[in-house]
């Protein structure tokens, strides 16, 4: 017996869209796994459900903070943990839907610890990084932490700047923390969650639908959106919130430091990565059970997944799920 559903996969893979439909059969309440979709004011470029989406069917931890606040992969698993019990008593079934991968892992797994984000060694890091460049900065890493270098791509900021940030703030490389997390109790009282994966079987077919929906952002809107941020005066491009793929493009873009004619390329490429870093991510987790979602039938295999799970939950959530298929 599952304690939830989720549906993760790489961006662009369709997980909204398949939730919706997931939600009009079944008694389900969305929790966002989404690590851009937590802030208000960042609609276009999160792909945000809208209000019509929202009413009908109920959301959670979307809007929940500022751009300016921060928010953690171990914010994600006790907000997680306290909601599901919540949506279970209501009778409906919780149902997490997202690419953030490593909040997945904070609430299976638990997280090594790890020194916490310290804001003046990442201001020094990212002016070392206009200065230098990333390459450098992780050619610097490679000297510090090889094997936390060998993963991670010379144009990765985000990455290594937070491994040159646990390196510098502890004196010990990021992934000599890997691994340190002692088993404990509290591994007993994991939630089973019934994880499934929607995963191309056409690479290019992912590739494109990536380019329409980057396209699509611009044309809604999205350069409008992160001006607007920047305007407030408040926020800048170190804030986990303007690091999100999009809005990182367009700020670069604000401030001179890309041209605006590659915005589109840069902002597409740096999708694609993002999207191949997720499937990484969920290669490495061999009990998920993965749907094509290139495959015409895999809205039909998905539900069919999703309802046996349902099926084998307790009889309140039985019961609400009979309701809704007689309403």
């Amino acid at each position: 017996m599952f304690d939830a559903i989720t549906l993760v996969g790489p961006t662009a893979s369709g997980k909204s869209a398949a939730a919706a439909a997931l939600a009009g059969q079944l008694a389900v309440e969305i929790i966002s796994m989404d690590s851009a979709q937590v802030y208000r004011g960042m609609d276009i470029g999160t792909a945000k459900p809208g209000a019509q989406e929202r009413a009908a069917v109920r959301h959670h931890l979307i809007d929940i903070l500022d751009p300016a606040q921060s928010y953690s992969a171990a914010a994600f698993a006790r907000d997680a943990a306290r909601l599901m019990p919540q949506i279970r008593s209501r009778g409906g079934t919780p149902l997490l839907v997202g690419g953030t991968m490593l909040y997945l892992k904070a609430l299976l797994q638990g997280l090594d610890p790890m020194p916490a984000a310290n804001p003046q060694l990442r201001a020094e890091i990212d002016a070392q990084a206009q200065q230098l460049g990333w390459p450098a900065l992780h050619q610097e890493l490679a000297r510090v932490d090889p094997v936390t270098a060998k993963r991670l791509n010379p144009n990765d900021a985000q990455r290594i700047q937070r491994a040159l940030e646990v390196y510098r703030s502890s004196g010990r490389p990021l992934s000599a923390w890997h691994g340190a997390r002692p088993k404990d109790a509290a591994s007993a009282s994991r939630p089973r969650i019934l994880i499934l994966s929607l995963e191309p079987g056409d690479r290019a077919w992912l590739h494109e639908r990536i380019a329409l929906r980057c396209d699509a952002m611009l044309a809604n809107g999205l350069v409008q959106e992160v001006r607007h941020l920047h305007e407030r005066g408040d926020l800048n491009a170190a804030l986990p919130s303007m690091r999100c793929v999009g809005y990182r493009q367009v700020w670069d873009a604000l401030e001179g430091r890309m041209a605006w004619s590659e915005l589109r390329q840069r902002f597409i490429a740096a999708t694609r990565q993002l999207a191949k870093r997720q499937l990484t991510w969920l290669r490495a987790m061999p009990e998920r059970q993965v749907v094509a979602c290139d495959d015409r039938g895999a809205l039909q295999q998905l539900l069919a997944l999703a309802s046996a799970a349902v099926r084998a939950a307790p009889a309140v959530v039985r019961g609400a799920a009979r309701q809704r298929e007689l309403s």
